[in-house]
């Protein structure tokens, strides 16, 4: 499986010819992150993760285009029709030749008046998981970290990765800090690797690995 880091929170995993997106929203400037994709998956509504406008374009570009997401994106996306599968936590999926399985409900505690949003996470292939912004924990060999939120800590960061203490953490969810930010989220990141004998780092835009 390859794995593919665009803008901020989203990946494209490629396997056998066929690929699939994760959370290609407007912090999301690749024009080709949707290109040649079967399927888009999109863990919740906010903005920096889900894009209404693009997924109607790449739909109507590519009438074989489905997408995957919880109820709360769902209700954006009524116009695609058959198109559109609602996903819900112990669902299990067949999806542009993955295996794919839906974990988590609700996006993580954010604001004191403001009710947690719905947000599934993917796992993909038993291998790759994307939690979307949640720190839910499972355990898979290949996590998808969070690498810096308004409703995350560098703690909660720590505490989530030692938790799924996965081979792999590739950190994504980078799109709001700038540079002197990724030298301390790479350091730091550094430094769990080297804890827990893994490969962890950050993965810039446009970065693959194959796993």
């Amino acid at each position: 499986m390859k794995i593919t880091k665009f803008g901020h929170a989203c990946v494209r995993l490629e396997k056998d010819g066929r690929a699939l997106v994760i959370d290609p929203g407007a912090m999301t400037p690749e024009a080709d992150a949707l290109t040649g994709v079967e399927a888009v998956l999109v863990t919740h509504e906010h903005f920096d993760h889900f894009e209404p406008d693009r997924l109607r374009a790449a739909a109507t570009a590519d009438p074989g285009l489905v997408v995957y997401t919880c109820p709360g994106v769902a209700r954006h996306l009524e116009w695609l029709g058959d198109r559109l599968h609602v996903a819900q936590e112990g669902d299990a999926l067949s999806v542009a030749g993955f295996e794919v399985s839906v974990v988590g409900d609700k996006h993580h505690f954010s604001h004191p008046d403001v009710p947690p949003v719905d947000n599934i996470g993917f796992v993909v292939d038993n291998e790759v998981f994307h939690p979307g912004d949640a720190l839910t924990v499972i355990e898979v060999p290949t996590l998808l970290l969070p690498g810096q939120a308004p409703w995350m800590t560098v703690p909660d960061m720590i505490a989530y990765l030692r938790a799924i203490a996965p081979r792999r953490a590739y950190a994504i969810h980078d799109g709001l800090i700038n540079e002197w930010g990724v030298q301390v989220l790479e350091s730091v990141l550094a430094a769990e690797a080297e804890r827990l004998g893994a490969d962890v780092r950050r993965l810039v835009p446009g970065e693959s690995v194959e796993i």
